[in-house]
């Protein structure tokens, strides 16, 4: 008899596809409203297990408290501000619109006032490359150009925790625990590569070997691969 498919041993909720306790209980988006301008003050410096990157806490002038991604060179002591009045400092939360072409930034806002959404792994930081009236261009990590609203806010300054990928990871326990972290497993064998009995697209010949285009009405021991797909393959110019 074979074992059951991954997503039916996921779907029964067992330890190993339940995410680790308190670890995305820490929201590192933006608190205040756009329009109220304030200062707070660095208190701490964490690491936490749900994020790649340091977290600071901060506290704003009306004594609440607030986490935002550290930024490289920012310490304990050190203010940060928002609003329309903000002032340029690292980790400063301002509106594209204010912030000028070239100026590193991060935690970026996709739509106004969703507190932040691109840009927050460790080491990472975007650019402004042009500014229009009614668009703000920014380029990614990842070489893409973005168009975003003026009135979208990011934080100033580069991600801290840059060199977290250079650490040679050594052991294949130390990456089956970084995965578990995000509530994914490791290692994730393909299809293919198994039995008959364990999947639908397994066997000795290593390939699928039937469609892979699946039916969304299909029993759980056969709905794998493209489930209910409009289309598979490329797309003719």
């Amino acid at each position: 008899m074979g074992k059951k498919l991954r997503q039916q041993r996921r779907g029964k909720g067992s330890n190993v596809y339940t995410k680790l306790p308190n670890t995305f209980d820490i929201s590192v988006n933006f608190e205040k409203a756009p329009d109220v301008s304030m200062g707070a003050e660095v208190i701490d410096i964490f690491n936490h297990t749900g994020h790649s990157a340091p977290l600071m806490c901060v506290v704003y002038e009306d004594m609440n408290r607030g986490f935002y991604v550290a930024p490289e060179g920012i310490k304990v002591g050190d203010k940060i501000f928002m609003g329309p009045d903000a002032r340029p400092a690292l980790g400063s939360i301002i509106k594209l619109k204010d912030i000028p072409e070239g100026v590193p930034i991060y935690n970026i806002e996709v739509t106004k006032g969703d507190g932040g959404k691109l840009v927050r792994s460790a080491g990472a930081f975007a650019v402004i490359t042009a500014k229009s009236e009614n668009s703000i261009s920014v380029r990614m990590p990842s070489k893409q150009t973005v168009s975003l609203d003026p009135d979208c806010r990011a934080q100033l300054g580069m991600i801290a925790g840059a060199g977290i990928k250079d650490q040679p990871i050594v052991k294949a326990g130390k990456s089956h625990y970084m995965y578990h972290t995000l509530n994914r497993t490791w290692p994730r064998n393909r299809g293919v590569k198994m039995n008959p009995v364990d999947h639908p697209f397994g066997g000795k010949q290593h390939h699928k070997g039937k469609s892979s285009m699946t039916s969304r009405n299909a029993p759980p021991g056969r709905k794998v691969g493209h489930i209910a797909a409009r289309r598979v393959g490329r797309k003719k110019k």
